[in-house]
């Protein structure tokens, strides 16, 4: 049987579910039930690449740093990027080597550290929009403003953040890092957060202070390594039409016409499942994956290159489910299933 391969984004509810505080024993704790599942789906015989978010983690290192910054030095929030990436990668990491071992399995598991290029001159790099950090009150936001030289939004009328450029994706550093190592039989971590974001300069890398959206950014990496699924697990079941409304219904089985039908017509908001499925959209649409840019646009609509979501013939797919209905959603079972 010829094995499949998958891309697994790993969202940030996965380790800080609602309701909890976040701390470490309960970040360890999920991410030992996510690693089950996982593991559960490299018996069934699936090569998997492991991305994941950072949201609460880099807003908590962050917070760290500025209140502790007269007492040792600051980070800058790619440097925080770097460290999130290397927590939670620890977590993820620990808890799929005990799996692997519960289950009889030999597996090498790597934390691989990703840098993702972005171009210094994204329109997003002068309109910064992701909030992220603590809400401040407007005589603190204006002071960090002035001092710190950040942008700062009110937030939902709960007081005023800071907010930073998202830019896109263009090039994963570390790409044939990473498909050597899933190559040689280990189990990937990598991509945390949507990458470091770096920018190329006088020949070499350089940090900057943004954040890459995760899909995004896990729809390139996808695309690249040439998987046959790009599975996002969220904190629904599946995707919904008209969500949270007396019409809402559930997606099981979609073309990715009919889910850009409904993305277009607003059914997905940005805040929400709007990304997950520009990135599904961005998968499904791109042209031959590995040898050529990513051919996703910022504004939804999406370059239907020649290669229609196929790799020898082979139909990719896009699942999008909770990482607790993965094993079933694999089986064609649950989930939400986007294929062209």
């Amino acid at each position: 049987m010829v094995s499949k391969s998958a891309v697994i984004a790993v969202g940030g509810n996965s380790l800080i579910r609602a309701g909890e505080k976040g701390d470490i024993a309960e970040q360890m704790a999920n991410a030992r039930r996510t690693a089950r599942v996982i593991v559960q789906l490299i018996r069934d015989g699936l090569q998997i690449v492991v991305t994941h978010g950072n949201g609460p983690q880099v807003g908590a290192a962050l917070l760290r740093s500025e209140r502790a910054s007269d007492q040792v030095y600051a980070q800058t929030l790619d440097v925080c990027d770097a460290a999130t990436q290397g927590e939670i990668g620890y977590l993820l990491q620990q808890s799929l080597c005990n799996e692997l071992a519960a289950a009889g399995l030999r597996r090498p598991v790597v934390t691989l550290l990703t840098q993702v290029v972005v171009c210094r001159d994204d329109p997003a790099m002068q309109h910064p929009t992701k909030p992220i950090g603590p809400f401040y009150s407007r005589a603190d936001a204006e002071e960090r403003a002035r001092h710190l030289g950040w942008n700062i939004v009110e937030d939902a009328a709960r007081g005023y953040r800071r907010v930073v450029p998202s830019p896109e994706p263009i090039e994963i550093v570390e790409e044939d890092a990473i498909r050597q190592m899933m190559t040689s039989g280990a189990l990937v971590i990598a991509l945390g957060g949507g990458g470091i974001p770096v920018v190329r300069e006088n020949g070499g890398l350089v940090g900057v202070e943004a954040v890459i959206d995760k899909d995004r950014a896990s729809a390139l990496l996808a695309c690249r390594l040439e998987v046959d699924y790009f599975i996002i697990s969220t904190d629904a079941d599946r995707v919904y039409r008209d969500y949270k409304k007396p019409t809402q219904r559930g997606l099981d089985h979609v073309t990715a016409d009919e889910i850009e039908r409904d993305y277009q017509a607003g059914q997905f908001p940005p805040g929400n499942m709007g990304p997950k499925i520009e990135s599904a959209l961005r998968f499904l649409r791109a042209g031959t994956p590995g040898r050529g840019p990513h051919r996703g646009t910022r504004d939804g609509v999406l370059d239907r290159g020649p290669h229609r979501g196929t790799r020898d013939g082979v139909q990719r797919e896009v699942i999008i489910t909770s990482y607790e209905h993965l094993p079933d959603a694999m089986r064609g079972k649950a989930g939400t299933h986007i294929t062209n």
